[in-house]
């Protein structure tokens, strides 16, 4: 079923409606509002526009468009953009993704940069938040996507409405409004949209997920009941991340970077395996030096720590910059050493006028 069609039978959303939505925002000292130019988007500007204006006092509003330099047709959206923005009285910049573009994890990559850009933007206007128009189409399709990469509780729990973002927090007030009520908003305001053409590529998974949607919807799992998973796995991971806290409370050491940990082996050992798993993770992330770990990678070093009990030798092992070694009486993760650089024979040359070497 197209957009259009949906939105046909969608009702826009009331001036009652954006300020639930918007009303946590009131003493924010101002909001950058992310505007792509499409229509969930230029939705967000006109509704945070409008319930702004309503108001005596609250937030300061700055619409950023971000121009990757990836479709010819980005330049002439982020005017229609700008145009609006003056309509609504909300100030607009246009930032540009500058330099060379890399061949492959485009879409990660240009997601990255965009983050980047607002948040400097963010900064330059005093701004606490930063609001994407992310709705209940995006979080259903990221449930999806998030499943057939086979993830656990954290992938699965997908957006939240706010997260951190550096200095700032990112805002997703629409992320329960299906994007038919969005465009039904714009329709009835008389304001168009762009539209991307990616959107419709079947060549990313997401527009192949988007197209997988009213079929599973015919099955009963339609958008909201994939975000009702993604909220009570939300709550589930809540509970997990709590238990880690308590089982990282029994180790000795510091969680801070570099630092070194160790869990009484007994302790470790009485761990459910999920929040053993979390507790490893967190351990080789401050520990080393690589970031946070593959889960699969956690998973196998977890397996492998259980193969060893009773341990009758010392077990160790490196992951991710880390040293993990496991004793009769402690489970130690601390940084590993740094790797030997490769031992190179010098080139001998000899002289030929002399035969010397």
């Amino acid at each position: 079923m197209s957009a259009v069609r949906l939105a046909s039978t969608a009702q826009p959303l009331t001036a009652a409606e954006a300020n639930i939505l918007f009303s946590d925002l009131v003493s924010a000292p101002a909001l950058v509002l992310a505007v792509s130019g499409g229509p969930d988007s230029t939705a967000l500007l006109l509704l945070v526009a409008q319930w702004r204006a309503k108001r005596k006092r609250g937030p300061e509003l700055l619409a950023v468009t971000v121009d990757h330099g990836l479709r010819k047709e980005a330049a002439a959206e982020a005017r229609q953009v700008a145009r609006l923005a003056k309509k609504l009285h909300v100030p607009h910049r246009t930032l540009r993704w500058t330099g060379k573009k890399p061949k492959s994890g485009l879409q990660e990559k240009a997601r990255a940069t965009r983050y980047s850009l607002l948040a400097d933007a963010a900064a330059k206007a005093g701004a606490s938040h930063i609001l994407t128009a992310h709705t209940l189409d995006d979080q259903a399709e990221t449930v999806l996507m998030r499943l057939l990469r086979g993830s656990g509780p954290a992938g699965l729990a997908a957006m939240a409405r706010e997260t951190p973002l550096g200095a700032f927090t990112l805002t997703r007030p629409f992320l329960e409004i299906p994007k038919a009520r969005l465009i039904a908003t714009l329709a009835k305001a008389k304001i168009d949209y762009a539209h991307d053409p990616s959107n419709r590529d079947p060549k990313f998974t997401r527009v192949r997920m988007r197209g997988l949607m009213p079929v599973l919807a015919e099955e009963g799992l339609g958008a909201r009941r994939l975000a009702l998973l993604a909220r009570r796995l939300r709550r589930a991971e809540a509970a997990l991340e709590e238990a880690v806290d308590r089982a990282a409370g029994l180790a000795r050491g510091t969680w801070q970077t570099g630092g070194d940990i160790q869990i009484e082996a007994r302790h470790f050992d009485a761990l459910p395996a999920e929040v053993a798993i979390r507790l490893l993770g967190r351990a080789v992330t401050i520990a080393g030096n690589e970031g946070p770990v593959e889960l699969a990678k956690l998973e196998a070093l977890h397996t492998a720590i259980l193969a060893k009990k009773p341990v009758l030798a010392r077990f160790r092992r490196t992951l991710a910059g880390a040293m993990i070694t496991l004793t009769s009486t402690d489970l130690t993760v601390e940084r590993a050493p740094a790797r030997r650089a490769a031992l190179t024979t010098p080139r001998v040359t000899t002289n030929k006028r002399s035969g010397r070497r």
